[in-house]
């Protein structure tokens, strides 16, 4: 059956085509793959792409997405210190809460190097020092304290926490079947 038959709207530009390998790798039964073609235009087969804002790899690992996540808040970060630079600190709190901490899909990650969540910690520190005027060797302990904004595994847990909350409150049955899933 063709798309057009469904009278679906398509943009052979935007779609692409992204081969899952399976984990072990003796299991792979063919690499190449015949050319898909939408309207008469082949899709390009892609290694990554952005869907909705999330980074998804053809290994399905994390680790782009957090990368992307960490070259946001550095220039989230810069943009906020080049323009609000002089505001006082409840100012400065707000804007980074709602610029900076804008992680919706954190609760996302399950496959990742623990090295890239580290440097995504390690980000998040620098940006609070840089943007809140702290020294490099000042105390973040300090820097909550001031600011009274969350460490970064308080970030990440309270994510978690909202993230499976939501989930496990959702009614939808297409939801449900997947939590039906993920618990086997």
């Amino acid at each position: 059956m063709q798309a057009g038959n469904l009278n679906l709207s398509r943009n052979v530009n935007k779609t692409v085509c992204m081969v899952l390998n399976p984990n072990k790798r003796d299991r792979i039964i063919i690499s190449k793959f015949p050319c898909f073609t939408v309207d008469n235009s082949s899709l390009k087969f892609v290694d990554k792409f952005k869907y909705l804002g999330h980074v998804i790899t053809s290994n399905l690992s994390d680790d782009a997405d957090i990368h992307r996540e960490i070259q946001n808040m550095f220039v989230c970060t810069n943009v906020l210190l080049c323009r609000y630079r002089k505001c006082s600190l409840s100012v400065k709190t707000l804007l980074f809460r709602s610029f900076c901490l804008c992680l919706y899909d954190i609760a996302l990650w399950k496959v990742f190097n623990n090295c890239t969540l580290v440097k995504l910690q390690s980000c998040y520190n620098k940006c609070l020092k840089l943007f809140f005027g702290f020294q490099h060797h000042d105390s973040l302990a300090q820097l909550f304290l001031a600011t009274g904004l969350p460490s970064f595994s308080t970030v990440l847990h309270n994510c978690n926490h909202v993230f499976n909350k939501s989930r496990s409150a959702c009614t939808n049955s297409i939801v449900a079947h997947l939590l039906e899933l993920s618990a086997r």
